[in-house]
């Protein structure tokens, strides 16, 4: 990973922890979704992004969710499913300055 792509992963999953400290469950999801990406080629950012994408579950009363996240982190597969990248973290992790945000 290159500097910009550790820091951007590195933001994302500080807000998610913020935000999740504060309640906003539905908030944190979207940075921990947007660290998955991020995190992906890696295990350990990963399997982190999926780690605290269970604690949202648990806290939100989901059981279905959080077993999904759990199984996510017990096989600790690379990859994602296929969705499409947002234009703004696929130049960070292509070592590309960022566009602006809207």
């Amino acid at each position: 990973m290159n500097e910009a792509h550790v820091k951007a992963l590195e933001r994302e999953i500080a807000l998610a922890r913020d935000l999740m400290r504060s309640g906003k469950h539905d908030e944190a999801f979207v940075h921990l979704e947007r660290a998955h990406v991020l995190g992906q080629e890696q295990v350990r950012p990963h399997v982190l992004a999926h780690w605290l994408m269970l604690k949202v579950a648990v806290r939100r009363r989901d059981p279905v969710a959080a077993f999904g996240q759990a199984a996510r982190i017990v096989l600790g597969a690379l990859g994602s499913a296929g969705m499409p990248i947002d234009p703004e973290l696929l130049s960070i992790m292509q070592g590309r300055s960022a566009p602006e945000r809207r």
